[in-house]
């Protein structure tokens, strides 16, 4: 039996959800069953996502349910040598490149996505997001196109849902 793997969630995973097809008043199961499936050790994200969702703006009941009900152990420390050493890797390859513009770097610097790489890279495990590779991209650096860069498998949230086998049952 194969072992299986750990997902690693972006912000954008949360924040979509929140403001689309599963926010808390319509889908609660949603949220429910990231707390579950933390606790089945398959779920987590970083301490640097987690930043960014506690600094969002328009995301109050985000924010409450990410310091009240989601375990501070979902979100994993970036702090080890490891971890550092492959995100020094991701920055360089982004500072690097010729394709992207000098606002593309600096913004992808500030953000957690080349963290949350660097940890999956160390920590193998399949990036969540719901940005869209784009390859030929200048203007922004997404997190799909890095991933394939640093060979860590990504996927959206949906093919996670599925592959975790999880479903949101309504009775009447």
């Amino acid at each position: 039996m194969s072992k299986k793997p750990h997902f690693y969630l972006d912000s954008d995973v949360f924040i979509a959800a929140k403001n689309a097809y599963y926010a808390f008043s319509i889908c609660p199961g949603f949220w429910k069953s990231l707390i579950h499936y933390h606790g089945k050790h398959r779920l987590y994200s970083i301490d640097r996502i987690r930043g960014e969702i506690l600094a969002g703006r328009n995301t109050d009941d985000l924010v409450q349910w990410t310091q009240n009900e989601l375990p501070k152990e979902f979100f994993r420390a970036t702090d080890s040598e490891e971890v550092k050493n492959a995100f020094t890797d991701v920055m360089l390859w982004a500072q690097r490149s010729g394709q992207y513009s000098e606002s593309a770097k600096a913004k992808f610097a500030t953000e957690a996505d080349g963290w949350l790489v660097a940890y999956a890279k160390v920590h193998p495990g399949i990036v969540v997001t719901n940005e869209q590779a784009r390859p030929d991209s200048k203007s922004r650096i997404l997190l799909p196109d890095v991933s394939k860069q640093f060979d860590v498998e990504y996927q959206n949230t949906f093919t996670m849902l599925k592959e975790l086998d999880v479903k949101y049952d309504w009775k009447e």
